[in-house]
C-alpha cells in the first residue's frame, strides 16, 4: 500500500488584515528523536512591524483505512497535564527583522510514534489573546498598521514524535517493472528529493517531491523505460542516495 504524507497535510493559510509582519518558520517537517523530549522551533519576522504569533497544536490520528483526522491534544483526567505536544510559550512577540523561539515539549508515553500539526498564526492582538502588552501598546500597534491593508500569512508544520526505542527496518522489492520500499520499522521513513529523469534527454526531469512512509506502510513506483529515478532514503541520521534506472 502506497502511503504519502505530502504538503496537503500542511494547510498553509492566510488571514486578510491590516498588517506589516512577514513570518517564516523554516522547515515544514520536524522530527523529535526518541531520546529527546523538547524541540526548539524558531519563528523569523522579515516584515517591517512586530509580529504577534499564536501557536496551536492538534494531533493527527490515522484510521485503519489510512485516512487522517485532527483532534485536540489530550489532557489528563485532573486537567493538570497534557499528553502530547505543548508549545512553550504559546504566544510570541517577534520584532521586525527579528526572531523568537518556542519549545515544543512532549509529555506522555513514547511506545508508538505520534504526529502533530503545529500552526503559527500571526494576529492583531486583542485582550483575550494573552499577549503581555498594555492596552495602550495594543492600540498603538493597531494604529501603526492602519496605513495599508496587507496579508498576514500563517504556517502549519508537521511534527513527528518518534518512539523511545526507534527501530528502522526497510525492506526493498526491486523488480523489472516496479520498485518498492516497505517500512517494517516502528518510525517514519523519509524518501526525499525524489524525481524521475530521462536517460536520453538532459534536464528532462519531473518535479522533485518528498514522501513520508509511516511504519507498516510502503512507497513504490512503476518503472518507465528510458527513465532514471533518483532519491534519498533517510532513516533518522542515516542517508542513502539511490539511482534506479529502467532501460
Amino acid at each position: 500500500m502506497r502511503f504519502l504524507l505530502l504538503m496537503g497535510l500542511l494547510g498553509t493559510f492566510s488571514l486578510a488584515v491590516q498588517a506589516g509582519p512577514q513570518i517564516n518558520v523554516g522547515t515544514v517537517y520536524d522530527y523529535l528523536d526518541g531520546d529527546k523530549s523538547t524541540y526548539l522551533k524558531r519563528v523569523f519576522n522579515s516584515g517591517d512591524s512586530t509580529a504577534f504569533v499564536k501557536i496551536n497544536v492538534l494531533e493527527i490520528v490515522y484510521d485503519a483505512d489510512g485516512t487522517s483526522r485532527e483532534i485536540p491534544v489530550e489532557s489528563s483526567a485532573d486537567g493538570t497535564s497534557r499528553k502530547g505536544i505543548m508549545a512553550s510559550p504559546a504566544r510570541l512577540i517577534v520584532p521586525a527583522q527579528g526572531m523568537q523561539g518556542t519549545r515544543l515539549l512532549y509529555m506522555g508515553e513514547r511506545d508508538v510514534e505520534r504526529y502533530f500539526r503545529v500552526r503559527f498564526i500571526p494576529v492583531v492582538p486583542e485582550k483575550e489573546d494573552d499577549f503581555v502588552i498594555s492596552s495602550e501598546e495594543r492600540d498603538d500597534y493597531k494604529k501603526s498598521l492602519s496605513a495599508g491593508v496587507n496579508v498576514m500569512t500563517g504556517f502549519g508544520t508537521i511534527f513527528f514524535v518518534r518512539p523511545q526505542n526507534a527501530r528502522y527496518d526497510t525492506a526493498v522489492n526491486d523488480t523489472a517493472s516496479r520498485y518498492e520500499l516497505r517500512n517494517n520499522g516502528n518510525t517514519v521513513l523519509v524518501v526525499d528529493e525524489f524525481k524521475s529523469c530521462s536517460l536520453s534527454k538532459e534536464n528532462d526531469c519531473g518535479p522533485t517531491t518528498k514522501h513520508h512512509v509511516l511504519a507498516g506502510r510502503s512507497f513504490g513506483f512503476d518503472k518507465e523505460k528510458g527513465r532514471e529515478y533518483r532519491f534519498m532514503v533517510i532513516e533518522g541520521d542515516s542517508k542513502k542516495s539511490l539511482k534506479i534506472a529502467s532501460r
